[in-house]
This record gives structure tokens, C-alpha cells and sequence, in this order.
């Protein structure tokens, strides 16, 4: 007679392979009807609506003066107009380079800094009440001392984006090394992860989710520092960005370009988030099993 007996080692292989077929089943790739229905129609819902109840103000004759609230057509002509001179493309490259760029040295200076205050005492209680205050001035108030120090040059644009991101970068950081739990930092050092090889290993990869949270807002006051260096300070050495096609709208009282810029300028936004930090933190959470599908 057969014996139905199962060994120890039979028990683990067992769980071990429903486990695996767990995993397999709860990350398997999502169909793409599902991907369509829950990702791509929604926004597509909310341009229509925006785009229609727009029409509907000019159409109703709710606002009928073209010259404070031109028609969606109008201003489709404008960018459609810049997209055949080829001048377009050059106002986003402008901005986004110099953004992304700045954006960079952020992350330079500001990940080294966040992690100086947030593991120095004396540190912290020097500076960390500075760079929260940092944090909430207006990243416009430093176009001014900005230019009166540099210049009208791109190193005017540079220092407004590192003075209107590195707080953030760095607070960002602090607030996630405050989360990692002691119990890492002790393993850690049990197994000889200290010094620099502790802060690699151990303290940055458990404090990537406020890290990640604050390079997103990091980059975001990267951008409205950048327009707002731009739309002050215009220069034609400087180039035309997103910032300057603007003031040159306002200027010019046009406003489908004033429009085309505003529409311009929250396109880059939402595609730079859209494909660099959405994915980066989805794979934070995905890492750490916070996020089963997406």
C-alpha cells in the first residue's frame, strides 16, 4: 500500500511552488482592453469635457470676446501654425533642456545635503529649518537677486532652478531616511554595512519612497522656477522657451499664443512625469510588494 506521508522537504517544495504560482498569477501582464479602459480612457475623458465645455462658453455666447477667451480652433491653429515653421519643437527643447539639466545638478547637490542633515544632529538643527523655508519661498523671488548676480545668461536660469529644487531634493530625503526603521539600520551593521557602504546599501534603497517624493516635487519646482526665470527675465541671446513665448504673448496681447504656451508648458509637465516619475515610482512600490498590477 502506497504511503501518503509527505517528507518536510516535500511540505517546503509544495508551498514554495504555490507561492510562485501566487506571484506569477498577481503580476502577469495586464490585457490591453484593461489597460485602454483604465489608463488611457480616462484622461481622454477629461480633455473632451475640458475641450467642450470651452467651445460651449464661446458657443453660448458666454464669453464672446476672442480677445480674453479665444476658441480651441484658434488656438489649434497657432500651435498647428508654429508646428509648420518649425519653431515649435524649439521652444520645448529650450526649456526642457535647460530644466532637465538643472534639474541634474539638483540631484547633485541636493542628495548629499539631505543626507548630511538627516544624519548629522548639529546639521540638522543648523540648516534644516532653512531649507524648509526654502522650500516654501516663492521660486520667483529669486529672479531678481539671480539676475543682479549673474546676469542675463543661462547661469541665471541655473541658480533659480537649484535654489527652487535642492530644498525639496533634500527634504525629500530627509524625510525618508526619518522612516527607515532602526531594525535595518542595526542588520546592516551586523553584517558590516557601515559608513558609506551602509548609506548605498541600506539607508538610501529603504528611503527611496521619500527620496522618489521628493525629486517629483523637486522637478516641479525645478519647472516653475525655470518659467518663471524665463518670463521675467527674457533675453534674445537667451533663446525662446516656453517661459519667454508667454511674456512675448502677453506682450503682443495674443492670446491663442498665450494659450499655446500654457497648453505647452502643462504638456511637458505631464509627460515628464509621465514617463520618469510615474515609472520610477511604480517600481518603488512594485519592489516592495505595494503595488500587485500596473
Amino acid at each position: 500500500m502506497a504511503s501518503t506521508e509527505t517528507t518536510p522537504a516535500q511540505d517546503a517544495g509544495s508551498i514554495e511552488a504555490g507561492l510562485d504560482a501566487l506571484e506569477t498569477a498577481a503580476t502577469g501582464r495586464t490585457p490591453l482592453r484593461q489597460t485602454l479602459l483604465t489608463k488611457v480612457l480616462p484622461p481622454l475623458t477629461a480633455i473632451v469635457v475640458v475641450l467642450a465645455v470651452w467651445q460651449g462658453l464661446i458657443s453660448l455666447k458666454v464669453v464672446d470676446d476672442p480677445t480674453r477667451l479665444p476658441s480651441p480652433a484658434a488656438v489649434w491653429h497657432v500651435v498647428r501654425q508654429s508646428w509648420l515653421e518649425g519653431t515649435l519643437l524649439g521652444y520645448i527643447w529650450t526649456s526642457v533642456s535647460r530644466g532637465l539639466l538643472g534639474f541634474c545638478f539638483a540631484l547633485l547637490i541636493g542628495t548629499p545635503l539631505g543626507l548630511l542633515v538627516a544624519r548629522v544632529r548639529f546639521v540638522r538643527a543648523a540648516i534644516g529649518p532653512i531649507l524648509s523655508g526654502l522650500q516654501s519661498l516663492p521660486s520667483v523671488a529669486w529672479v531678481p537677486p539671480a539676475v543682479i548676480w549673474l546676469g542675463l545668461n543661462n547661469s541665471m536660469m541655473y541658480a533659480v532652478i537649484l535654489l527652487g529644487a535642492v530644498p525639496s531634493i533634500a527634504n525629500g530625503l530627509v524625510s525618508g531616511v526619518d522612516q527607515v526603521p532602526p531594525l535595518f539600520l542595526r542588520a546592516g551593521r551586523t553584517m558590516g554595512a557601515t559608513g558609506l557602504k551602509g548609506t548605498w546599501h541600506v539607508t538610501l534603497p529603504a528611503a527611496l519612497p521619500g527620496y522618489v517624493a521628493g525629486m517629483k516635487q523637486g522637478w516641479a519646482f525645478s519647472w516653475r522656477s525655470l518659467m518663471a526665470a524665463e518670463i521675467i527675465a527674457s533675453f534674445p541671446d537667451l533663446g525662446v522657451g516656453l517661459g519667454q513665448l508667454l511674456e512675448n504673448a502677453r506682450t503682443a496681447s495674443d492670446m491663442a499664443m498665450v494659450f499655446e504656451a500654457i497648453l505647452l508648458i502643462l504638456f511637458v509637465g505631464i509627460a515628464i512625469d509621465l514617463l520618469i516619475f510615474s515609472p520610477l515610482e511604480r517600481w518603488v512600490l512594485r519592489s516592495r510588494g505595494l503595488l500587485v498590477k500596473g
